[in-house]
């Protein structure tokens, strides 16, 4: 009777047991699987467009001579441009790739788009000179155009208008780092843990 009186209570305790294994595996499962969904939420959410945006302006003189007769005969035609531009550099945060690994509870940053720049320039001229021999041409504004653009890329890398627009970065990408400091997960980048901001300002290359 006693033998059977302990037999019972073994099984009765091994079944409850299975059963508290099974609820807490699957309370488990329920937990990883829901930092999962909040973390690819908030990846969603700082997946945006991050601009920077700046305005520039500058003075130049066009010239140009068209030369005849061994060049003793020339007509010059000639103007005075002011150009004021308006320069966004953008990062598409939707393009941006990443690993989830729910065993290992880990983010991985697996690339960061290149920044986009965009420079919309309002050319105008003035004290504009030039001859029925030598007019003002589609090519000459083409020339201007493309002259405009090259002048102001350099500017833009003298400026810090490309370092702010890395600051806003740094400060979106800070929101998921938060978010796995927050849940115990890691968050890596380029084969390092990123543990504060100043490691993600690092390790992100303009």
């Amino acid at each position: 009777m006693i033998k059977k009186i302990v037999i019972a209570v073994i099984l009765v305790t091994t079944v409850l047991l299975l059963f508290k294994y099974c609820d807490f595996k699957k309370n488990d499962e329920a937990d990883i699987s829901y930092n999962t969904n909040l973390i690819q939420q908030q990846i969603v959410n700082v997946g945006k467009l991050v601009v920077t945006e700046g305005h520039f302006s500058e003075v130049i003189t066009y010239k140009n001579q068209q030369k005849y007769l061994m060049n003793m005969v020339s007509f010059e035609k000639k103007a005075l441009i002011v150009v004021n531009a308006d320069v966004t550099v953008a990062y598409d945060l939707q393009k941006m790739k990443y690993d989830i690994d729910e065993k290992n509870k880990t983010i991985t940053i697996v690339s960061i788009p290149k920044e986009e720049i965009k420079i919309s320039p309002d050319i105008q001229f003035y004290d504009v000179e030039q001859s029925k021999l030598n007019p003002f041409t589609g090519d000459d504004y083409n020339k201007i155009n493309k002259s405009v653009k090259a002048n102001l890329a350099k500017k833009i890398e003298k400026s810090t208008l490309k370092s702010n627009a890395k600051n806003r970065l740094i400060s979106e990408l800070s929101k998921i780092l938060i978010l796995t400091n927050t849940m115990g997960w890691t968050l890596q980048y380029e084969g390092q843990i990123i543990e504060n901001e100043k490691d993600l300002g690092q390790q992100v290359k303009m």
